[in-house]
């Protein structure tokens, strides 16, 4: 861990087999620095009762102790022909022993011995979340293998076992219901605390908590590569990688080691040639210690390890400390409409019947057609006509490219599709409102005669409005709505959630020319999409944010941040998340930076001995790992905690089971067009 103050490795090895200390006692430097106290506390008393030689020898034994955390470090970096704090150290422990100061030598190797101690138990707590994910596999697990059931280990099970799993128990690996039904807790994998309902042919993703009946899975995937697994192994990855300020801090903690042998000694030959050698000679050991550069090059690593670990841990991976420092820097955020604004799942929100036609004729004629239909908008239509219990069959079905459907249904022929292949003159006035409002109006015809519309529309995402004022209170200035849609319906949607810079009708690579725009103009720009379609502006953005990445590699690949679930939420959080330890990294630099300038004088003229230039050192030192350790926590548990209820609540009250659109109106809203027109979904401040 000494070569941790300004080696190449900043961080230490993230454990293999998701183990690690769980008390500071079991930190290997911890035993050690106790041990080495030990001895210069006994050689202290040796001291003070004039047992000189007893008090020499057990000095010699504590730095001998004490020195086993940083020597053996000193010599491989030296071996390797570099300098680090760890040769500082040793060149001052043995300065001190050549002088004749045995208290002082074995005084520098206990107390860094502690901050060796303190480094491993700092960054062995700030992974402690990434073990508890890895303990999200079960031990054992019961599979159905030759007409048999059989409990297995995780590790044992193979792509297509049938996993048995009863009400309570956590999956092991990725896969799909086969049979039963039930609802999932996903809470510990993607951070949104509401249960997924889950029935034949849904996937589940590793680590997911049966919350009701028995469900049979299908394993599609080994334990070992399940996503649970990868998102594990990406964290690892991206606790490694080093932020742009922890890049600046070894830029300058590199050169300022031999810049430090360098003004010692001339400290030390100076001084030597004009006054006491001996005193100057002892200055120059302090100062080689005063300058020694560990809080500086410890800062910001501890504050990356515990910022990612904790962002897993909300459903949030942010793929390393360049990323963390990006997202608390950016002030402009892109949002794709589909599949991030919205859930990309087209809803029926308007069945509007012709003067004298019944609804159930309307929906039941095109549910008829759209049966035999692949297109989107065939399962919410099919949806509704199962909402009003109404079901006839329709022959010799023909899709006719870019314009509907056609066939027969009751023996006459019947039609589906837009405005203009089915004449729609007698409700021009109510598709117009419709097309305003943003919605795709199908039009149905059967024996010649208009049944009526249908409006269609992939509706926002509930939390969005609460989501967008979260933003503008981070201080993101400039909030943009990116989308391949047409302008109609994308600014229907942005004014429903006081959304005013649309940019509508979009190629792939004008995204891209937008947000490279955007970036020219306002500085760093977070660009959030589904991670797939809009892979070029995500890479082209300072901070690329891939929206419900669970269980995909190309999403999680693409970004720089992958939300995992499915809220709109987390992206709020790992702003306010990046934000918070961007400015503890900022802090911990400042403290570091402070305390050298401080030190080096008082140390060159003599105001301050070894041992005190050491302890402020370490007190330094522990403040910067306390300080950058908070980064692993959110700004407020118990506020996170209430707001979660909260949402939580919401959701029971507003979205109990999916609205019937054709309700009366003494079950639901009041629509706004007509008695059977549905009003679109309330924008509920609770997460769906």
């Amino acid at each position: 861990m000494a070569d941790a103050c300004c080696a190449d490795d900043t961080t230490a090895d993230p454990p293999e087999d998701g183990g690690g200390p769980t008390s500071l006692w079991e930190v290997r430097d911890a035993r050690i620095a106790a041990a080495s106290g030990g001895l210069l506390a006994a050689g202290l008393i040796a001291g003070g009762l004039d047992a000189s030689t007893a008090a020499t020898v057990l000095f010699l034994a504590g730095l001998v102790v004490g020195g086993s955390t940083f020597i053996p470090d000193a010599v491989r970096a030296l071996g390797r022909g570099k300098l680090a704090v760890a040769t500082l150290m040793t060149i001052a422990a043995i300065g001190a022993v050549v002088l004749g100061e045995f208290g002082e030598a074995a005084s520098l190797a206990f107390l860094f011995s502690i901050s060796e101690a303190l480094e491993g138990w700092a960054l062995a707590r700030t992974r402690r979340g990434l073990r508890a994910l890895l303990a999200l596999v079960p031990e054992r697990v019961t599979v159905e293998r030759d007409n048999a059931t059989a409990v297995i280990g995780p590790m044992e099970l193979i792509p297509g076992d049938v996993i048995v799993l009863a009400a309570g128990e956590r999956l092991p690996t990725d896969g799909t219901v086969r049979a039963g039904t039930s609802v999932v807790d996903l809470s510990a994998i993607t951070g949104e605390s509401v249960p997924v309902d889950v029935g034949p042919d849904d996937t589940i993703f590793a680590g997911a908590v049966n919350g009701g009946g028995l469900l049979r899975v299908e394993a599609t995937v080994a334990t070992k590569d399940s996503s649970l697994a990868r998102i594990v192994h990406l964290v690892e990855e991206a606790q490694e990688r080093k932020a742009h300020a922890q890049r600046l801090a070894e830029r300058i903690a590199r050169p300022l080691v031999p810049a430090i042998l360098i003004v010692a000694t001339g400290i030390a030959l100076v001084g030597s040639a004009l006054g006491d050698p001996g005193v100057w000679v002892g200055r120059a050991l302090v100062v080689l210690v005063a300058a020694a550069p560990c809080a500086f090059a410890i800062s910001v690593p501890v504050t990356v390890v515990a910022a990612v670990g904790a962002a897993s841990r909300m459903g949030v991976l942010i793929k390393g400390g360049a990323a963390v420092e990006a997202l608390a820097r950016v002030r402009v955020v892109a949002l794709d409409k589909t599949g991030t604004l919205t859930r990309n799942t087209p809803t029926v929100i308007a069945s509007i019947p012709s003067a004298g036609t019944p609804q159930g004729d309307l929906v039941a004629v095109a549910a008829a057609l759209e049966r035999h239909s692949d297109h989107p908008f065939a399962t919410p239509i099919m949806s509704a006509a199962s909402d009003l219990l109404v079901s006839i069959e329709a022959d010799e079905v023909q899709a006719i490219a870019g314009n509907g459907i056609t066939g027969l249904v009751d023996g006459r022929p019947a039609r589906l599709g837009k405005p203009g292949f089915v004449d729609t003159t007698a409700m021009d006035g109510t598709v117009q409102s419709l097309q305003e409002e943003g919605a795709t109006v199908v039009a149905v015809e059967h024996d010649g005669r208009l049944l009526g519309v249908i409006a269609v529309r992939d509706e926002l995402r509930p939390e969005v409005s609460r989501v967008i004022e979260r933003l503008r209170a981070l201080g993101i200035g400039r909030i943009v709505m990116l989308t391949g849609d047409n302008q109609r319906t994308a600014s229907a949607l942005a004014s429903e959630i006081d959304l005013e810079e649309v940019h509508a009708g979009l190629l792939p690579e004008d995204k891209v020319a937008i947000v490279d725009a955007l970036q020219g103009e306002y500085g760093p720009v977070a660009m959030v999409g589904d991670g797939i379609n809009d892979a070029p502006a995500l890479a082209t953005a300072s901070v690329g944010i891939a929206m419900g990445a669970m269980g995909s590699d190309v999403a999680i690949e693409a970004a720089d941040v992958a939300l995992m679930g499915e809220s709109l939420d987390h992206l709020a959080d790992a702003l306010d998340h990046a934000q918070r330890a961007g400015r503890i990294m900022a802090q911990n630099l400042a403290l570091s930076a402070l305390i050298l300038v401080t030190l080096i004088p008082l140390a060159a003229f003599g105001v301050l001995g070894l041992a005190a230039v050491v302890v402020t050192h370490e007190l330094a030192e522990v403040v910067v790992i306390a300080n950058g350790v908070r980064a692993g926590r959110r700004r407020s548990d118990d506020a996170c905690d209430e707001n979660a209820l909260l949402r939580s609540s919401q959701v029971a009250t507003t979205s109990p089971a999916r609205r019937n659109p054709w309700a009366s109106s003494s079950t639901q809203s009041t629509p706004r067009w007509t008695a059977s027109r549905r009003t679109p979904p309330a924008r509920s401040t609770g997460r769906s």
